[in-house]
Parts: C-alpha cells; sequence; structure tokens
C-alpha cells in the first residue's frame, strides 16, 4: 500500500533533556530546568476536586485563568492567550505571522523551539553571534533585513543562563524596526533578583509591537500539565485565539495555575531556595575551574575549558551515579553542560559526587 506524499521534513526536531538511564531504576534527573520544589500544595490540593468533573471540555478562553494573571500583574484580561505549554504560543504566533521566504532573528544559542516552529511554516532563522554567551544587540541589528519579521529572545536565555539588562532590552526595541514582533520569553524571570534586571512584561505592557511569553512549568512545577501564557496587543491576540486549537489547556492545567498564581509563599520559598543553592553551586564550581553564568535563573551553563576534565568525562562519571545533567551539543555548544538546580538532597548528592570526581584535583 502506497503512503500520501507528504512534505519533506528537513529540520532538526526538539531533544528534551534525559529522563532515565539504562539500568538505572533511580535517577536524579537535573536537564530540565523543572522546579526544585515541584508545585504548589494549594495546586496539589485542587487536583483531586478538578477530576470529578473531566468529562465535559474545559474552558476554551480561559476565563477564571486570564482573570486570576490580569489582577496578579495588572494587565488587561483581553490581552492575554494561554496555550498548552508557552511553547504552543511560540507555534501559533509563527503561525499567524510567518509566510515562507519571512526571515526570523534568534540568538545562536537559545530556545529550539523558535528555530523549529519557524522553519514548521517555511520562514528562514538567521543567527545572530552571542559574545561570550551572552546575547548581543549589536549582533542581532547585523541580522535583521528586510524580510525580518519577528525577532525571539528569551531573557534570562536558556540554556545560557545570562540574561540582558533593563536598559539593553529597552535599547533593542528602540532601534528595532517598528514592523518587526519582538518576542520576550520571561520563562524565568521569577528567579531573576539582579538589580539591572526587569522581566519583559514591566517593560513593554503596553507596547503593540512586543510578545510576552510566560510559562507555568518552571518555578510553579507544573511541567507535566503543560500551560504556559502570552500578553500582547489586543489585535494579536483576538488573531490567536482564531487560530488556537478549540480546548488547548485542560481543566486540571488551568485549576493548578489558578492556585499556583495564589500562593505567595510558595514562589517565596521557591526563590530563596534557589538563591541559597546557587551561590553553594557557583563556589563549589570555581573550585574546579567549571566557569559559569551568573547567578540568576534556576540553572547554570557549566563551561568546562579550562577545567581538568572535559564535559563528556564529568557527564559519564555522574550518569554512573544516575545523575543526568543536559549535554549541549544539541544546542551547538561545545565542551558545556546544562545544571538545574535541584531540591536538597539532589544537590548534595550532586556536590558529593563532584567532590569525588575531582578529589585528586
Amino acid at each position: 500500500m502506497n503512503t500520501p506524499i507528504f512534505r519533506k521534513i528537513t529540520l532538526q526536531a526538539y531533544k528534551p533533556g534525559r529522563s532515565f538511564l539504562n539500568k538505572k531504576k533511580k535517577i536524579i534527573k537535573l536537564s530540565a530546568n523543572e522546579s526544585a520544589l515541584g508545585m504548589s500544595k494549594n495546586a496539589q490540593r485542587v487536583i483531586k476536586k478538578a477530576s470529578d468533573n473531566i468529562s465535559k471540555y474545559p474552558d476554551g478562553k480561559f476565563k477564571d485563568l486570564t482573570s486570576m494573571i490580569s489582577k496578579k500583574y495588572n494587565c488587561n484580561q483581553n490581552q492575554v492567550i494561554c496555550g498548552s505549554g508557552s511553547d504552543e504560543i511560540i507555534q501559533m504566533l509563527c503561525q499567524l505571522f510567518l509566510n515562507k521566504g519571512d526571515e526570523v532573528v534568534v540568538p545562536e544559542f537559545s530556545f529550539l523551539m523558535y528555530r523549529i516552529y519557524a522553519q514548521i511554516v517555511g520562514a528562514k532563522v538567521v543567527f545572530s553571534k552571542e559574545k561570550n554567551f551572552k546575547v548581543s544587540n549589536n549582533e542581532i541589528f547585523k541580522k535583521v533585513s528586510k524580510k525580518t519579521k519577528i525577532v525571539f529572545l528569551a531573557n534570562p536565555n536558556n540554556p545560557t543562563g545570562t540574561y540582558i539588562s533593563k536598559n539593553q532590552l529597552l535599547d533593542l526595541r528602540k532601534r528595532l524596526n517598528k514592523k518587526i514582533l519582538l518576542v520576550v520569553d520571561d520563562a524565568y524571570f521569577e528567579y531573576m533578583l539582579n538589580k539591572d534586571y526587569k522581566p519583559g512584561l514591566e517593560l513593554f505592557k503596553n507596547k503593540n509591537n512586543v510578545f510576552i511569553l510566560r510559562t507555568f512549568s518552571k518555578i510553579y512545577g507544573l511541567a507535566s500539565l503543560r500551560v504556559g501564557w502570552g500578553y500582547g496587543s489586543k489585535k494579536i491576540v483576538d488573531a490567536l485565539y482564531k487560530i488556537k486549537p478549540p480546548f488547548n489547556v485542560n481543566k486540571i492545567a488551568q485549576v493548578c495555575a489558578i492556585e499556583s498564581l495564589k500562593d505567595k509563599s510558595f514562589i517565596k520559598k521557591s526563590i530563596k531556595h534557589n538563591l541559597d543553592w546557587a551561590k553553594k553551586i557557583k563556589n563549589t564550581m570555581n573550585l574546579y575551574n567549571i566557569k559559569t553564568n551568573e547567578i540568576g535563573p534556576n540553572f547554570f551553563l557549566l563551561d568546562f575549558k579550562n577545567c581538568k576534565y572535559s564535559a563528556n568525562f564529568v557527564e559519564k562519571k555522574l550518569e554512573a551515579s544516575g545523575i543526568i545533567l543536559r549535554e549541549m551539543n544539541s544546542y551547538g555548544i561545545k565542551n558545556c553542560l546544562r545544571l538545574t538546580i535541584g531540591n536538597n538532597y539532589e544537590n548534595n548528592l550532586l556536590l558529593n559526587k563532584l567532590k569525588n570526581i575531582f578529589k585528586n584535583v
């Protein structure tokens, strides 16, 4: 039987952080930038209640969730749209804005889904160079052309962990052609205590040519429920509602997201945990000549350039102990690993294993 002919797909599929190891039943997964403390107890309590009535479709317009988002972040409810993870909103933005032959500019080391969704709709992805793993405005401007429709930027950036300052971000929007959509991904903004940092939503709430992405997969610990949201011009959001799947965010995800937004103490605890452990981990990496990004998000890019051992050697040693870090070859970054900050047990075990690896250093 002949298979109907379909369009040839030449792009490289997304490769997530590994979740298992052969012959290892118990593993510690520090490869996907997930919440160190799990999810809010408030969210845990509502899961059972919400699951009592799963035979009915969820609210396709997310009225309760968008209302809660607008109250918490003092923004217009009519300019909020939710997705099955923020990556679905990236997909919809690419479908809405891009045609074959259009161009998208992304930093060379950035979240892989920006390039994947742009390529799926036939756009050309143009990579701007980074300087010491940090986004450069000037390098972005070098790549902008008359065909550029979108510039994607995560701040802080995944997988490098670096960020650009409030002033640099404002400068980028000011100097960029007004007809180009700037998409600012705030996925890790809650962790950022750096004085010169400001999240995209705070800076561009009233800008029609900036679109903000946010997620419940990171600090809120709802990664498996797949829920994110976006904020932008009402014209853009209205158009996105026309093309989005009818019931793209399930009911349990919506109620858990609402309860998570209410739990300020959980977020405060998560931020403190992240900061305390980030300091300890960074100090340890310095001992072994492993260079990292500044303290900020819930992960580090570990650069082994000046280290006694290679990234591959350390990765294999850790995996032998059941600890998984994120390889960086799929991002085109050599001799580096990405480390998610875990819970107390996971972090202590990691540091002990590293001590054993580097005991002769």
